[in-house]
């Protein structure tokens, strides 16, 4: 079997910028791992291959670093150049699994997940692995616990081999007093977004039923692009993919689909209040609290504080986030209206919407922690034996200082080591180099001075990571 996990893009954020800002599957939000890392930390053991991974470009460093920390190991991540939703995404998976000539039972879930009970989730693969094999597609449906309004559901059709059902019928969210009747019939499951299925027979339903996106996803993986570990499709063709959700493209509508009831502590995490819910550990007051905060007077409130202290007075059933540079203040009942400020922050193009703090690179990541009219400043940290480009700017000098570690610096014909408390300058134009030849990371301040400080003011000569084209 091959978990196929769907890392995702910018859809699932929480709240814009800093660490917020990233897609809820890379935050720790409900362990001390991410919950990429979680979702393949609690796959059973055995019969489990090599996990593939889909992944939104711009968080292709961030996703491998995490597999690394995590020491999993994993067949590829398959970078979308744009989001086209989950029928195309497991179209790009399908056909990469088979192009070696085997047909493996694709095993498809959501990176931003939680199950608290794995041993019900592992009993459900082991009886939705057999299901699959006879040929049907499986999806599991989650045991309803509430009438909830912002799931999807399945409806169970006649029984399937005593552990599953045939598909009746997929509904959309529901109003409150439809998924009251929902859970009242004991018919009805929550729609969880997860599936099994052989590649081969997911490929030739969506042919079936959705054949511009099979022919458009077979064509893009004809053309792939191998860089290290992540696997480029052409961008441009797969820009033509029609955007759709498998659901729509092939599940409403196959007659192989089958449901098989889940019940192991599931939740998607769709919102702050969510963490709230699911959270194991609340004070008296019934209150979580991540970081550093003082409480007088609150009750039933979700408090996270990323950088500073947060001073919470008087207040019930509130989310305050703080992070490195934005704060959310929300009403519990009312968090999920958090969309209409991301989509404020598009149209009047804030940079928050854009753009992350912190951004990871095959090197290592950096954090830009002050900037003015004409100055940025940096921390950067390099990993043991990492290198960045050889490169040069027209518009900015730079200066570094290192705090721990030893870098070694190029600047024009000279090459030095620098050591902590020291420091080095490159002048506007020269071409320099930055490599870490240590056993620990290079923790580094740099300091940048000029007219223009983007990162598109960057021209390389020669990089490890393929970022040079030749």
């Amino acid at each position: 079997m091959k978990p196929v996990v769907l890392a995702g893009g910018t859809g699932s954020r929480l709240w814009p910028k800093s660490r917020a800002a990233l897609p809820k599957q890379f935050l720790a939000l409900t362990s001390d791992k991410t919950m990429l890392q979680d979702t393949i930390l609690r796959l059973p053991k055995d019969n489990m291959e090599e996990p593939l991974f889909i992944c939104n470009e711009d968080h292709r460093f961030l996703a491998a670093e995490q597999l690394r920390i995590a020491n999993i190991d994993y067949d590829s991540i398959i970078l979308e150049p744009i989001g086209r939703n989950t029928a195309p995404a497991i179209a790009l998976a399908a056909f990469h699994a088979i192009s070696s000539g085997e047909d493996p039972t694709l095993l498809i879930l959501a990176a931003d997940h939680l199950i608290s009970n794995e041993t019900a989730f592992h009993d459900a693969i082991a009886k939705a692995e057999k299901i699959a094999h006879e040929g049907h597609l499986v999806t599991f449906g989650i045991v309803p616990t509430e009438a909830h309004t912002g799931y999807g559901y399945i409806q169970a059709g006649s029984s399937l081999h005593e552990v599953g059902f045939d598909v009746a019928n997929f509904v959309e969210k529901p109003n409150k007093e439809t998924a009251q009747g929902y859970l009242s019939s004991g018919n009805y499951f929550w729609n969880s977004g997860m599936f099994m299925f052989k590649a081969s027979v997911f490929l030739s339903e969506l042919k079936r039923f959705a054949p511009e996106i099979y022919a458009v996803c077979e064509k893009a993986m004809s053309k792939t692009d191998a860089d290290m570990t992540f696997l480029r499709v052409d961008a441009d063709i797969f820009a033509t993919c029609p955007d759709d959700s498998i659901d729509y493209a092939v599940m409403e509508h196959t007659k192989l689909a089958c449901m098989l009831p889940l019940d192991a502590g599931w939740n998607d995490v769709g919102s702050w209040s969510s963490l709230w819910e699911t959270a194991e550990h609340k004070d008296r007051q019934g209150n979580v609290i991540i970081g550093d905060a003082l409480l007088d007077d609150v009750s039933n409130s979700y408090i996270n504080a990323e950088e500073r202290l947060i001073s919470v007075i008087g207040l019930d059933d509130v989310v305050v986030v703080e992070t490195k540079d934005a704060v959310l203040v929300a009403n519990k009942n009312k968090v999920q209206g958090i969309k209409n400020v991301v989509n404020e922050l598009k149209r009047s193009k804030r940079p928050e919407f854009e753009f992350h703090r912190e951004v990871f690179r095959p090197w290592g990541s950096y954090d830009s922690i002050d900037n003015g009219q004409r100055y940025q400043v940096k921390r950067i940290s390099v990993k043991p034996g990492e290198k960045l480009s050889v490169q040069m700017h027209h518009h900015r000098a730079e200066h570094w200082i290192v705090v721990s570690g030893t870098a070694n610096v190029t600047v024009g014909e000279k090459t030095s080591l620098v050591t902590e408390n020291e420091s080095i300058y490159i002048p506007i134009g020269e071409v320099h180099a930055l490599e870490n030849p240590g056993k620990i990371p290079l923790e580094l301040i740099e300091v940048q001075s000029g007219s223009y400080l983007g990162e598109d003011d960057i021209v390389r000569f020669s990089d490890r990571y393929g970022r040079v084209k030749t």
